[in-house]
């Protein structure tokens, strides 16, 4: 695990927060029941924290359509505290009325750095949820997200701590164990550090990709009837009706729709409209709150899954599209495309590929579920086998994940050779990369803290903590020296000392 990233500035909020004000925060923020009725509004309907998805203009689009509850994407919280740009282009430049109740959530694994980042953050939301689901790769390698949940002392520590310190509640969102009764004591012990709402996503850590699956209702209900804070559930939501029928099920307090929302915003309305319509008014959206291209090109990917399936070339300049104007022609084009396929539709016509509706309308995407016979241990290594096998290849594009042909249509000259990327060396304390003149072979964070530490100096990387310390006693002694022979002006004598004294 990386050692935590922070600001002195972020860092200072922590020692100056009194133990007076921290009892005052405690006692003035509501809790479990009391909190999900009065705060959230007893919301039932959520949207749940999607990776570069589930920005505000989605959001707002979300609420339009019967969201009572949005997360916002999930944000690194080291990152978070260090980097005021990232704060700025993620959360403080999203504040909006209309976009309440909101929850922000981080992924951590350090107590001190997550609560630095709930603290920045908390003016803006009305929680902080703790992500403990995220299931990825990249959460594997930076030990966050659903490979925490083995480590209950870590997580009973870091929920322990911002339950104490925040003026907000702190909730976490988790993946399920095999066996109910391990998920039941896990949430349990989420419950009792201070977790006021419990998010559970019916599935495993190792349930993704291609061993998705279908989400257990049981293990959520279990939950839901073992603790006394709300409870949401997440997991097989593709219709109104699944919604519906999980409350009935499982007893929870709000449903959390992810997929299901991403196909069809309109999902906790009960109806499925056209895609154009969707996707004519996020762009109308998009128009008056900006964001990330790449998001604006993912949502429409998703809204038009199905008809970009039937027009491929129009898939590709989606693909290829780097402005705004050019995403609203293609999507133009998609309506204008359907608008005509309905025009020359028969009576007699039925969807085609399986579709519950024709591929106009906004209809979820159903994953394909593992191959009966094939054991879940095989899948993980056919994966990883593709993976290594695209990853030894030269950018040859016949091997090229989908991903990276879209990328390699974008920029012709990007190469996906391994051997080409530079290599760098790695800090000796954390694994990042480190200074090349850097003096303790670190990277510039755990640089500056040995260096403060110690009372030295790193050239390397401009610090100059021992200099300028030797720097300000040599001034003081000058000063000191100065009063020796002006015995005749003690006023003067006696600023030049205060003077002297004040610049360490």
């Amino acid at each position: 695990t990386s050692p935590s990233i922070c600001s002195c500035g972020a860092r200072s909020l922590l020692t100056a927060a009194g133990s007076s004000s921290e009892t005052q925060a405690i006692m003035s923020k509501l809790e479990g029941l009391e909190f999900w009725r009065d705060t959230l509004k007893g919301a039932r309907y959520v949207v749940a924290p999607m990776v570069d998805q589930s920005e505000l203009a989605w959001r707002l689009l979300s609420r339009r359509h019967g969201a009572q509850l949005c997360y916002t994407p999930m944000l690194h919280a080291q990152v978070f505290v260090r980097d005021a740009n990232y704060r700025r282009e993620n959360l403080y430049c999203e504040a909006c009325p209309e976009d309440r109740p909101l929850i922000v959530q981080f992924c951590a694994n350090d107590p001190e750095v997550f609560v630095q980042a709930a603290l920045l953050s908390q003016d803006y939301c009305d929680a902080i949820d703790l992500n403990l689901g995220c299931p990825q790769m990249i959460a594997k390698r930076g030990h966050y997200g659903a490979f925490l949940q083995e480590d209950w002392d870590l997580l009973e520590k870091m929920v322990r701590l911002a339950h104490k310190k925040l003026s907000v509640p702190i909730t976490c969102k988790i993946r399920v164990f095999t066996e109910i009764e391990k998920t039941v004591k896990y949430a349990k012990l989420l419950e009792n550090a201070g977790c006021q709402l419990l998010t559970v996503h019916g599935r495993t850590k190792e349930q993704k990709g291609a061993l998705t699956g279908t989400a257990s209702w049981e293990h959520i209900k279990a939950v839901r009837n073992s603790v006394n804070i709300p409870v949401f559930a997440n997991g097989n939501i593709q219709h109104l009706s699944d919604v519906e029928q999980c409350f009935r099920e499982t007893g929870v307090h709000g449903v959390m729709s992810a997929e299901g929302n991403l196909h069809n915003p309109a999902l906790f309305e009960g109806w499925n409209p056209a895609v154009w319509e969707m996707a004519d008014e996020y762009l109308s959206i998009v128009q008056c709150y900006p964001c990330s291209l790449s998001y604006v090109r993912a949502h429409l990917f998703k809204l038009w899954h199905h008809t970009l399936q039937v027009y491929q070339e129009l898939r590709q300049e989606l693909a290829k599209v780097k402005t705004l104007q050019g995403i609203l022609e293609v999507n133009r084009q998609l309506k204008c495309r359907c608008q005509e396929e309905m025009a020359n539709q028969k009576e007699a016509d039925k969807p085609e590929g399986g579709l519950q509706f024709f591929h106009w309308i906004c209809q979820p995407y159903v994953r394909p579920c593992p191959r009966e016979g094939t054991r879940a241990a095989e899948l993980p290594a056919i994966v990883r086998g593709k993976r290594a096998m695209e990853d030894e290849e030269e950018g040859n594009g016949e091997f090229l994940s989908k991903n990276k042909q879209k990328k390699k249509l974008r920029n012709p000259n990007k190469t996906f050779d391994p051997s080409l990327k530079p290599k760098y060396a790695k800090c000796d304390q954390c694994g990042n990369p480190k200074g090349i003149k850097c003096v303790f072979h670190l990277c510039r964070s755990c640089c500056k803290k040995k260096a403060v530490k110690e009372m030295s100096d790193c050239v390397g990387h401009g610090l100059l903590f021992k200099s300028k310390y030797e720097k300000a006693l040599q001034w003081k002694n000058d000063q000191l020296e100065l009063l020796k022979p002006s015995e005749t002006n003690p006023d003067e004598r006696g600023l030049r000392k205060q003077a002297a004294e004040g610049v360490l």
